[in-house]
């Protein structure tokens, strides 16, 4: 059981940095699930355009924002996403009302001097090096990722990130002559609550940290 005292100094520390309360750390964290039903709600445009203007606020190594998203949402476009998709993920997929296809864009380095004018020459770095470019764009694009699903989360809508998909058609159907590379898709909409598994185990805190 938690140290009362401690808890007691993190609920301070909340209170003095207006930190979320309770709830809205159960909509983001405690209470969210991986969803693989859905109901038959449409997601609005504009409701996709907020999730993109909060994820777009996460940090980035030399603000680089590497992230792309292709919203897939319309019976046409499903159509041509079906055929990438494992079968395990096929059904479930073409039932959400909107799939993101979240690419990292391996020449995001481009657009550094618009995005870091703060420095003499951001592009420095990854001009003549595509290997540490596309490291860069992976990491930065994956953590941009998992913003995008907090954001969805904090806008009322769930979420079932998955992988299961063929890189090589889901880039020649969607990505074509871009430099883009396929991180994850992600299932937005309203979830069907009554075909949410139970929680899974987490580690123990203890098995996941230490402090040297």
């Amino acid at each position: 059981m938690a140290d009362p005292a401690v808890m007691a100094e993190i609920a301070a520390a909340r209170a003095a940095m207006a930190a979320l309360p309770g709830a809205g750390l159960d909509l983001l964290f405690r209470a969210a699930h991986t969803h693989n039903g859905w109901q038959d709600r449409p997601v609005a445009p504009a409701l996709l355009e907020e999730v993109v203007a909060l994820a777009r606020m996460a940090p980035t190594a030399l603000n680089g924002q590497p992230l792309r998203i292709t919203w897939v949402a319309s019976g046409e476009a499903k159509a041509r996403l079906a055929p990438c998709l494992s079968e395990g993920n096929r059904a479930k997929t073409i039932a959400a009302p909107v799939t993101g296809i979240l690419w990292a864009d391996a020449e995001f380095w481009k657009n550094l001097p618009k995005l870091a004018p703060h420095m003499a020459d951001p592009m420095g770095s990854y001009v003549g090096a595509p290997e540490a470019a596309l490291a860069a764009a992976r990491l930065n694009g994956a953590l941009q990722a998992g913003y995008v699903i907090l954001a969805a989360r904090a806008l009322g809508l769930d979420c079932g990130p998955m992988g299961g998909f063929d890189a090589g058609a889901l880039t020649a159907e969607f990505a074509q002559a871009r430099p883009w590379l396929p991180l994850l898709l992600l299932n937005l909409g309203y979830g069907d609550a009554a075909r949410v598994r139970p929680r899974a185990p987490r580690l123990e805190i203890a098995e996941m940290t230490e402090t040297l």
